[in-house]
């Protein structure tokens, strides 16, 4: 009978969870689907422990552990909750895949050294894949952290040879695998472990910074996965639902984000296979010019359309909520102004749509990069607002740059582009900007949330 009822709040729980993922995918019924996924946690947390004291000898013992773990996690979630910044939620969330990733491993080992029948084969496998990708989740998203965190160099490591290293990595993985499966000792699955936590690192740290966003998505992807993985060695169905719902939805826009980028969806997710980095630009592209706030409020009062094209300096500067209202003063102007978002603007998919409507910016006016582009040749001013990478012209004129190939705002079409930034230093991907030397583009140095709040006094 308990079981019944529980395998029933599972299948409830799983459709709350697909709800849940329906709502996410548009601003306007985001927070439905964040209900929708608290309620159907609930459920699922509900029934799992009610389960589990159904089973257990030590009803209380048990109630007071898993009490006492409930409220372990709730707290540093609680607590990161309040303190985390929106500039800092993807390697937040980066992050928390590495935690996903290191529970399946965990569970795997314990599942391996505490079944009974050891001879079961397709359980072995389950262990071993469990374990090798949790394992690359964990060392892989910990890299994917210090990256987005900037603690250590966003520039890809190249290593000698480095793509036959994850071949050979995966080729003795399998070896191993088979001498696991037929043995069924510990001593692979071990040496599997090592491999596989080397392999995750390695395969992050080769990528480089242009195409974190896909990483972190991917991960994300990976994630889903592991988790999937523990539901078949747990024999928990709604572990094994969720895992997959979460692996397929992060692999689906990952490639999305790919086919935006220009990139190769296999080629980033293995490593960068395929392509040839070239570090660094020591082209001279000619001098620069300035501007000031009260030249830049001139361009604007005379301007009868504007695009605003953020990116990840806007969300460190937390210029979302000024950058708002100089949208609303300059509309009750009568001046045309919309924003336009590149797929990968920010380091986290959605990450600048979230900042704006945060600040209240009527989502009609927030467009995609496909839907301004073609209209940036009759626009009288672009706002570059910390944006580098994504409205980079090399991109699409030198087929010799890291990041040629890529679409990107091209906002050099423009009559005239003010570019928010805080130094001439490179973007994220390491690569200079030949938009900053362009005759009808002009620099405002300085904190992105200052000079937006000097314009507006200006005006």
């Amino acid at each position: 009978m308990t079981s019944n009822v529980v395998s029933a709040a599972y299948i409830v729980s799983a459709v709350f969870f697909v709800l849940s993922l329906a709502g996410l995918s548009k601003h306007e019924s985001a927070k439905e689907g964040n209900a929708y996924g608290v309620t159907g946690m609930v459920i699922a947390l509900g029934a799992t422990v009610w389960l589990t004291l159904s089973r257990s000898e030590h009803a209380l013992a048990t109630l007071l552990l898993i009490a006492l773990a409930m409220a372990i996690g709730a707290a540093i979630g609680l607590w990161r909750a309040r303190k985390v910044e929106m500039t800092q939620m993807p390697e937040l969330v980066a992050m928390l895949h590495s935690f996903v990733g290191l529970a399946a491993v965990l569970v795997g080992f314990n599942s391996h050294l505490t079944v009974g029948d050891a001879s079961d084969t397709i359980h072995s496998v389950e262990v071993f894949l469990g374990v090798f990708i949790g394992a690359v989740t964990l060392t892989g998203s910990v890299v994917a952290f210090l990256k987005l965190s900037a603690r250590i160099a966003s520039t890809p490591l190249m290593l000698p040879a480095r793509h036959w290293l994850n071949l050979a990595a995966l080729v003795v993985s399998a070896l191993l695998m088979v001498w696991f499966v037929q043995s069924h000792s510990v001593v692979p699955l071990l040496l599997m472990t090592v491999i596989a936590l080397a392999f995750g690192w390695h395969l992050v740290a080769s990528i480089g910074g242009g195409d974190m966003p896909v990483v972190v998505s991917m991960l994300n992807s990976y994630s889903g996965w592991a988790a999937a993985a523990a539901g078949f060695m747990l024999g928990n169905d709604l572990l094994i639902v969720t895992g997959a719902l979460v692996g397929a939805s992060g692999a689906i826009l990952s490639w999305i984000m790919c086919r935006a980028m220009n990139r190769s969806f296999v080629s980033v997710i293995a490593g960068g296979f395929g392509q040839e980095v070239a570090l660094g630009d020591d082209k001279d592209y000619g001098e620069h010019r300035e501007i000031t706030a009260e030249g830049a409020a001139d361009l604007l009062r005379d301007a009868s359309s504007v695009i605003i094209t953020p990116g990840y300096g806007m969300a460190v500067a937390q210029a979302q909520y000024p950058v708002a209202e100089l949208t609303k003063r300059l509309r009750d102007r009568g001046v045309d102004v919309r924003f336009g978002i590149h797929p990968v603007a920010g380091r986290l998919p959605g990450h600048m749509n979230v900042l704006l409507a945060e600040a209240k910016v009527p989502y009609d006016i927030v467009l995609e990069m496909d839907e301004v582009n073609d209209d940036f040749p009759s626009t009288d001013v672009v706002l570059v607002i910390g944006a580098n990478d994504t409205v980079n012209p090399a991109a699409a004129e030198d087929p010799t740059s890291p990041i040629a190939g890529m679409p990107v705002l091209q906002v050099w079409n423009a009559r005239d582009v003010v570019v928010f930034k805080r130094s001439m230093a490179t973007g994220y991907a390491g690569v200079q900007n030949p938009l900053f030397f362009r005759e009808n583009s002009q620099m405002l140095f300085g904190d992105a949330k200052q000079r937006v709040d000097d314009i507006l006094t200006a005006l």
